[in-house]
C-alpha cells in the first residue's frame, strides 16, 4: 500500500513534509555525519597535528612549510678510516637528521665473490710478472685486503654487510641550506668519504631520513663489521661539570672541559708528553686556576720553570741545593698527628722511609748492613726522646750527623759510618745534616733543585717528597702536589716504591699526587710506574714520540685514530682522561694567565725588559 501525504494529514491533523523536502533533509544528514566523520578522523589522528602546511619538491631539495630540506648520501669510503669519523656530523652545528641501513648478506655468497676476485687479481700479478711489468702495490694491496677478508668471514670474525648512509639538512633560506651542504660536503671530503646531494630524489631522501625506516633511496655500499662500526654515532665525549677548573677546549665538539680531580675515588694524575709538547705549560695552568679555589699547591721544580709563575702570585720558592740557606731535615716527624695515630706507627713509618733515602745515599746493602741501618736509624730517635708513646710535637729531631754517630759506635756500622761522611763532613755536607727551615705556610710552595748535581737530585727530591708528605699528614687540607720529571724518582727502586706508596695513600689525606714525565717508556715499563698510573683517575697525553707511542697506545687502549692525533698533535694537545671517559683536549690560556705561566725563553726576556722600562721610568719621575 503506497504511502499517501493527503490521507496522513486527514487522519493526524499535521502537515507531512514532501518528498522534496525529505530528500534533501536525508541529503543533510549525510553531509553532516560525514563532517562528524571527518572532524572525529582530525582529532585522533597524530599526523593531522604534525603535518606541515605544504610540501614543495625541487630538483635538489625539498620546501617543507617554511624550512629547505636536502638529503646526503655516501657513495664510497677510503680503504682506512679510523673510529669516531663520523663525530663531526654529529656534532654540526645544523639541524640534521641522520639515517644508517644496514643489510646483512650470506657469508657463502660474499665468498664465491671473494673467491672470483682473488683468482682475478692473482691473475693480473701473474701476468705483469711474465710480462716483466712492474710490481703494481694497488693490486698487491687488493689482493691481501680480500685474502684477510675471507679469513675473517670463514672464521666468522666479520659480517658482511651493504651500508646506506643519508644525511637530511634543514635550514630556513636556500642560501643557508647551500651553505650548510657545502661545509657538510667539505668534512666528509676531509675524510676521504665521498658524499653527493639528492637530485629528483629529494622526496625520496627526506623520507628515508624520517623515523618510519623506510630506505626509499636505496644507494648503498659494501662493506665489512668493523668499518661499518667506525661509523656508530654515539661518540662525543662530554666532560663537562658544575664544579671544578676550566683545563682546556674539547677538540670534538668545542666544549670547555671543565672538572674536579677531587670528585673522583682519587685526585691523582699523570702527564706523559714529548719535550716542548707543552706539559709544564698546562699544570701551570692547573695549578694557576686551582690557586683562585683555594686548593695548596707544592711543586718540585728541576728546572726552575715555575719561579715566574711563583713570583707571580706571591708564593714561596724554596732553592735547595748545597749552598742554599734553605734546609731539609730527612728525620723530621709529622707533627700534629692527632690522637688516633700511634706514634710507633709514625716512628716505624719514618725508619722505613729513612733506609730506603739511606739505600740511595750509600748504593745497595747487605742484609746484615740493612739490619744494622734499620737499628741505627731506631737508636737514633732513641737518643732524641723519640721513642712510642711520647708527644711528637714538644721532640727536637736527630740530624744526619747523629745517625753517623751511633754508626760509628755499633759493631760492624764503621763502614757504614765511613761512606756516610761525605753527606756529614765531605762535599755534600750542606744538603741533608741541618734542621729544616722552610717555610709551608704560603699556598704556594715551589722547591727548586735545579742547582744540585745528577748524583744529588734523586736524593733531594726523595728527602722533599718525605717532607712534604710529612705536612700532608700533620694538618687534613685540600692540596696539589706536583713531581716534575717524576723519572728522576722512577730510576730507583726505593724512590719508585715511595712515590708508589704516596698515591695508594694520599687521597686520605685530601691531596691530589700530579706526575709529569716525558721519559714515558722508562716510567710505564717499571713495575711502581705501571702501579702509579693504575691508582691515577686522571691522565693527560700531549704530543708523544714515534718510540713510544707502541707502548702508549697498548697502556691506554688507544684506537688508531687516536693514536695518529698524539703523533700529530700541535703544543697543548693531546688527550685528557677522567675516570671512564676521554676526550682530545687542547689547553687554552688567557693572555694574563699565558703572562705568567709561560716557560718560552724568548717571551720571558720580553717581560723582564718591560719590567725593567717601567721600573726605569718610574725611577725618572
Amino acid at each position: 500500500m503506497a504511502f499517501d501525504p493527503q490521507q496522513q494529514e486527514e487522519k493526524t491533523g499535521v502537515a507531512q513534509p514532501t518528498k522534496e523536502e525529505r530528500t534533501l533533509h536525508a541529503k543533510e544528514e549525510r553531509e553532516a555525519l560525514e563532517a562528524e566523520r571527518i572532524y572525529r578522523r582530525g582529532i585522533t589522528t597524530l599526523r593531522d597535528l604534525i603535518a606541515p602546511a605544504a610540501m614543495k619538491v625541487e630538483a635538489d631539495h625539498l620546501r617543507l612549510g617554511t624550512k629547505y630540506l636536502r638529503t646526503l648520501f655516501v657513495t664510497n669510503y677510503p680503504r682506512y678510516i679510523e673510529v669516531g669519523w663520523f663525530s663531526p656530523i654529529i656534532n654540526f652545528p645544523a639541524t640534521l637528521d641522520i639515517a644508517m641501513f644496514f643489510y646483512p648478506l650470506p657469508a657463502e655468497l660474499v665468498l664465491k665473490q671473494l673467491k672470483k676476485k682473488v683468482g682475478t687479481l692473482q691473475a693480473q700479478i701473474n701476468a705483469d710478472t711474465e710480462s716483466g711489468k712492474p710490481r703494481d702495490p694497488k693490486t698487491e694491496t687488493a689482493l691481501r685486503d680480500v685474502e684477510k677478508l675471507r679469513d675473517d668471514l670463514t672464521q666468522g670474525t666479520e659480517k658482511f654487510f651493504q651500508f646506506s648512509l643519508y644525511v637530511t639538512i634543514y635550514s630556513k633560506t636556500k642560501e643557508e641550506l647551500d651553505t650548510l651542504s657545502e661545509k657538510l660536503d667539505l668534512i666528509f671530503g676531509a675524510r676521504l668519504v665521498f658524499a653527493r646531494k639528492v637530485l629528483y630524489q629529494a622526496e625520496q631522501g627526506f623520507n628515508s631520513t624520517i623515523p618510519i625506516g623506510n630506505d626509499e633511496l636505496m644507494v648503498s655500499f659494501n662493506m665489512n663489521s668493523s668499518p661499518c662500526a667506525s661509523s656508530f654515532p654515539f661518540i662525543s665525549s662530554d666532560l663537562t661539570s658544575d664544579n671544578g677548573i676550566l683545563y682546556g677546549i674539547n677538540r670534538h665538539n668545542n666544549s670547555l672541559i671543565l672538572f674536579d680531580r677531587f670528585s673522583l675515588q682519587n685526585a691523582n694524575m699523570v702527564v706523559f708528553a714529548t719535550s716542548g709538547a707543552g706539559k709544564s705549560y698546562a699544570i701551570k695552568l692547573e695549578v694557576l686556576r686551582s690557586l683562585m679555589l683555594g686548593v695548596d699547591v707544592i711543586i718540585i721544580d728541576p728546572e726552575m720553570e715555575y719561579k715566574h709563575l711563583s713570583d707571580a702570585v706571591g708564593g714561596t720558592y724554596v732553592n735547595i741545593s748545597l749552598a742554599s740557606d734553605s734546609k731539609i731535615n730527612p728525620f723530621d716527624l709529622p707533627r700534629a698527628v692527632g690522637a688516633e695515630v700511634d706514634t710507633e706507627d709514625i716512628i716505624r713509618s719514618a725508619v722505613i722511609t729513612l733506609k730506603g733515602l739511606v739505600r740511595l745515599m750509600l748504593g745497595d746493602l747487605s742484609h746484615t748492613e740493612d739490619a744494622l741501618v734499620d737499628r741505627a736509624l731506631l737508636e737514633t730517635y732513641a737518643k732524641k726522646d723519640i721513642v712510642p708513646g711520647v708527644d711528637l710535637s714538644r721532640v727536637e729531631p736527630p740530624v744526619m750527623q747523629d745517625f753517623q754517630s751511633v754508626l760509628q759506635g755499633m759493631v760492624g756500622g764503621e763502614g757504614l759510618a765511613e761512606r756516610l761522611k761525605k753527606y756529614t763532613e765531605g762535599t755534600f755536607a750542606g744538603l741533608l745534616n741541618s734542621p729544616t727551615n722552610v717555610d709551608m705556610k704560603n699556598q704556594l710552595v715551589v722547591f727548586s733543585v735545579r742547582d744540585l748535581e745528577d748524583e744529588l737530585r734523586p736524593i733531594a727530591i726523595y728527602n722533599i717528597v718525605n717532607y712534604i708528605w710529612n705536612v700532608v699528614r700533620s694538618q687534613l687540607k685540600k692540596r696539589l702536589l706536583v713531581i716534575d720529571e717524576a723519572w728522576w724518582l722512577m730510576q730507583y727502586d726505593d724512590s719508585a716504591k715511595f712515590v708508589f706508596a704516596l698515591a695508594k695513600r694520599c687521597r686520605k689525606y685530601y691531596l691530589g699526587l700530579t706526575t709529569i714525565t716525558q721519559d714515558v717508556n722508562d716510567f710505564l715499563r717499571s713495575t711502581y710506574g705501571q702501579a702509579i698510573l693504575s691508582n691515577s683517575a686522571l691522565q693527560l697525553l700531549l704530543k708523544q714520540a714515534p718510540s713510544s707511542m707502541e707502548l702508549i697506545q697498548k697502556t691506554f687502549n688507544l684506537t688508531q685514530g687516536e693514536k695518529y692525533l698524539l703523533l700529530e698533535s700541535g703544543v697543548g694537545e693531546g688527550i685528557f682522561f677522567a675516570g671512564n671517559r676521554h676526550a682530545a683536549i687542547k689547553v687554552v690560556a688567557s693572555y694574563t694567565e699565558d703572562q705568567i705561566i709561560t716557560s718560552d725563553p724568548q717571551q720571558l726576556l720580553e717581560i723582564q725588559d718591560a719590567k725593567k722600562q717601567f721600573s726605569e721610568t718610574a725611577e725618572g719621575k
